[in-house]
């Protein structure tokens, strides 16, 4: 490929050390790259998410993609909405961070030390359900921002704690400021959490091909298109909070060979503030049909209509 390689990317610090990292992984395979930065709607508003719509800090870049100002898309997989789009390709999903929430709290406290009353400020619905559910009597706060400006509001006294992506901390470099890392029995992540989607044209088959041979990771492409599936499945039927991890797990064959399988937890927050759990194990190769299953037993337990299959991601 002769070509220079152009890059979207939002502009956050965030977004940016997400890109490098493929972009480097790119020169090293020997292609030629640029990076190009564009805003999107959700950069230039400080609404919270749910107000402003899924796709917020996406349609851009994909709009870029599709028209040829780019040529490959790089997103933060939890950001894209679930319904596939025609016009792009999702080429490749790198090898995954840890997909766990994290906390940084003041005085170096775990979320079990801070005082009753304490506030810990997160612009998640899934977070906020699941830290009320654990009962700590603690307050949760609603806030939009970068990571940086999270965290500074620790610093600054405004709030005891923030709860955020621990991959997004690791990535900007800032795993010391992390004072627990929140194991997923106290808090399930987003489907997707700490997974990159890069996306070319559809057409773009040389493209597609040099991300796919370059970047992607097979389980973690499979553990994330369960807990997608979930999430699409679960959207069709109710607008619930959801979280949602899977795990590639060793299991041993009927034969008695060993053989590696998905393990799906995941978890929806009723309207009355409990929260339903359920958990499947599954094949490597029917990640989806996981997914939609698992939701469908969500759905069960919250007196639903199971899934539909057009829920699909």
């Amino acid at each position: 490929m002769n070509r220079t390689l152009r890059i979207g990317t939002r502009g956050s610090a965030l977004a940016l050390a997400q890109t490098g990292h493929v972009a480097d992984a790119l020169r090293d395979a020997g292609a030629t790259v640029e990076i190009v930065t564009i805003s999107t709607p959700g950069d230039r508003s400080s609404a919270p998410i749910a107000e402003i719509g899924i796709g917020v800090f996406t349609s851009a870049l994909r709009d870029a993609l599709a028209n040829g100002e780019i040529d490959v898309a790089v997103h933060s997989y939890k950001d894209l909405p679930t319904a596939r789009d025609p016009r792009l390709s999702l080429a490749a999903v790198p090898p995954r961070e840890d997909p766990r929430d994290a906390l940084v709290a003041r005085d170096g406290l775990t979320l079990g030390e801070l005082p009753t009353g304490a506030k810990v400020g997160t612009g998640s619905p899934r977070r906020a359900a699941q830290l009320n559910a654990l009962g700590l009597g603690i307050e949760v706060v609603a806030l939009r921002g970068n990571v940086d400006s999270r965290i500074r509001k620790v610093a600054d006294g405004e709030l005891d704690a923030v709860v955020l992506a621990r991959a997004g901390i690791a990535r900007l470099g800032r795993t010391a400021e992390i004072t627990e890392t929140l194991e997923p029995i106290q808090m399930l992540p987003a489907p997707a959490q700490g997974a990159l989607a890069v996306e070319c044209r559809v057409d773009d088959v040389d493209t597609e091909h040099l991300l796919q041979s370059t970047l992607d990771d097979s389980a973690s492409r499979a553990a994330v298109a369960s807990e997608r599936a979930l999430l699409a499945a679960l959207e069709a039927g109710c607008s619930a909070p959801v979280g949602a991890l899977a795990d590639v797990v060793e299991d041993l064959a009927e034969d008695g060979t060993v053989v590696l399988r998905l393990s799906l937890r995941g978890v929806m927050a009723t309207e009355d503030g409990d929260l339903l759990r359920a958990s499947a194990t599954g094949d490597l190769t029917a990640a989806e049909e996981l997914g939609r299953a698992l939701a469908a037993e969500l759905l069960d337990l919250s007196g639903h209509a199971t899934a539909s299959p057009a829920g699909r991601s």
